[in-house]
């Protein structure tokens, strides 16, 4: 798999500071405050020295979607420049649970889970970013939270106050809802915080939830007497319902591991009125130009969107193989290859196999119940053919081929 492309590779590091600052506010909500990240790129150019761009990231779930790239590819955008980026994979944070945007104390996870979690994530990441040494540099941050004693926790906690916060939007309405704050749930920012402190950060990223956190290590950094980072954040990509946050447990996310069929398909149907959002932040192609494509052929503007995003994950072979799946689906052609799948007689036990359970069998569906729901709405077919009863004997004297919708096959034979 890909990384960004060659041709995405902006500039060099040595370059015009104003250069550098079109491209870094390009997709960005705040960058708080913008005259410190001019002085900051400045100093850094006059000294021939790299800024030291930090993100931390809460290994909470082990997949990535487009989503979480959003941010990646900002930190990317500094590797390009020339700077070195900080990967915090928070193994120790995630065990508290960050309560950005959360209305109640979120569950912590064992500190086995969240570094297991953290190797996919990694894996996942550098998709995006560049592994050169001189550019990336991965640390846990149980490596000094971990071994924070009780005194300088008691220090940590004397940089900021109660009410201070209780400024936090979600702790605001939290506490005015009388819906628990822990205590603990206080110290995640300035854990948070003090990662920046550890690494002497000069610029920290995250999505737009993350603001008050990143400002709070500001403030810590200047009570450890560093000079404090520029808060960078970038808009959180709205998934492809068009409704929610994306998210894997809501369904509507484009996964950075998909195969390119499958993300071919789902690029394909973003909503238009979330396309434009979708072009600034999560590929190169310009904004305009492709909106003016929208308003003339959607679909042809989809089909480059979708070309563009599947090339940057898998290469461009992939994403044209994806096209013409695509195609070949909305023709209603069977594709040559797709998933085999072969019936045991210790998993049918001896009862006839019916169109619902080897649904189910087959990977398409999760349960018979489903598999029942998916029947009654005419999406499951059987060699071409609509299946209208899940109670219909399927014999597999011969292979058949099971469709669920538009463009989930696989092939099912006995073994």
């Amino acid at each position: 798999m890909l990384a960004l492309r060659a041709s995405e590779v902006i500039l060099t590091p040595v370059m015009d500071v104003e250069a550098s600052l079109k491209i870094l506010e390009r997709g960005a909500e705040h960058i708080e405050p913008a005259v410190e990240l001019r002085s900051k790129l400045e100093s850094a150019a006059a000294d021939g020295r790299q800024l030291r761009v930090k993100l931390g990231v809460d290994p909470s779930s082990s997949d990535l979607h487009i989503g979480h790239a959003v941010v990646l590819r900002k930190m990317r955008q500094f590797q390009d420049l020339g700077h070195r980026v900080v990967l915090i994979i928070g193994d120790f944070t995630a065990t508290i649970g960050d309560p950005s945007g959360r209305s109640k104390t979120r569950p912590a996870l064992s500190l086995e889970e969240t570094r297991a979690n953290g190797e996919t994530y990694l894996q996942q990441a550098t998709l995006v970013l560049d592994t050169d040494p001189e550019l990336l540099e991965v640390r846990h941050n149980s490596e000094w939270l971990e071994k924070l004693g009780f005194a300088e926790l008691v220090r940590l906690a004397s940089t900021y106050t109660v009410a201070r916060m209780l400024e936090r939007d979600d702790f605001t309405k939290r506490y005015g809802a009388g819906i628990p704050i822990s205590v603990h749930e206080f110290l995640y920012p300035l854990a948070q915080a003090y990662d920046s402190v550890a690494i002497r950060a000069d610029v920290e990223l995250g999505g737009t939830d993350q603001l008050f956190n990143l400002l709070v290590g500001r403030d810590v950094q200047r009570a450890y007497g560093q000079e404090p980072q520029v808060a960078l954040t970038t808009p959180l990509l709205v998934g492809t319902d068009g409704v929610e946050k994306m998210s894997k447990s809501l369904g509507n996310f484009i996964g950075l591991t998909e195969p390119p069929e499958l993300m071919f398909r789902k690029a394909m149907q973003v909503p238009d009125t979330l396309f434009g959002h979708y072009v600034l932040l999560s590929t190169q192609l310009d904004e305009a130009g492709m909106m003016a494509r929208l308003k003339q052929n959607p679909q042809e503007a989809h089909r480059a969107y979708a070309r563009e995003l599947v090339g940057v994950y898998h290469g461009a072979a992939a994403a044209a193989a994806a096209e013409a799946r695509y195609d070949s689906v909305v023709r209603g052609e069977v594709p040559a290859s797709m998933p085999e799948f072969v019936v045991t007689a210790e998993a049918v036990g001896g009862a006839p196999l019916t169109a619902a359970r080897l649904a189910t069998l087959a990977g398409l569906t999760a349960s018979n119940g489903e598999a029942k729901r998916l029947i009654s709405n005419s999406g499951l077919r059987l060699d071409g053919e609509v299946v209208s009863d899940p109670q219909m004997i399927v014999q597999l004297a011969e292979p058949v081929v099971l469709r669920k919708g538009k463009d989930s096959f696989v092939r099912v034979r006995a073994g």
